[in-house]
């Protein structure tokens, strides 16, 4: 059986500016950003005349999957822009981090705020979501 690694974690965005300042205010890396599209895009995609402008951002520490943020230029993106968390599909990533504290104050400072507040999951950890543009949810877990 092959094994599984986690590489990245796809994420449409309409405004890859804004996407890509919400991460970096966490403290996340871009490693790059590209405008990719052609036949291969389409295949892979199963649209046709895939223009995409993208970019991949890493966490702080390298730890985790990277996020693939991407701003689909043709054919035009469908769907909700905002998805309460107990919606059908991905909703959010989590990271687990060192000093949560430190992370919500960051994005609390970059104009960012929680879904509602920092609690207490059994002793076992600290845990928020921190909600940014156009409905991204990361949720941070620090472990007691």
């Amino acid at each position: 059986m092959t094994d599984f690694r986690m590489d990245h974690v796809g994420v449409t965005v309409q405004d890859l500016d804004k996407a890509i300042a919400f991460f970096e205010a966490l403290g996340f890396q871009v490693e790059g950003r590209a405008e990719v599209g052609g036949s291969w895009a389409d295949r892979v995609n199963g649209l046709d005349g895939t223009r995409v402008d993208m970019a991949m951002v890493r966490p702080p520490g390298g730890n985790g999957p990277k996020l693939e943020l991407s701003r689909f230029m043709s054919p035009e993106p469908v769907g909700e822009q905002r998805r309460p968390v107990n919606s059908f599909g991905f909703t959010h990533v989590c990271y687990q981090v060192e000093d949560v504290h430190s992370v919500v104050a960051k994005a609390c400072d970059a104009g960012y705020g929680l879904v509602r507040e920092l609690v207490n999951y059994q002793d076992v950890y600290l845990l928020a979501y921190i909600q940014g543009p156009e409905g991204l949810l990361v949720e941070v877990a620090q472990a007691l």
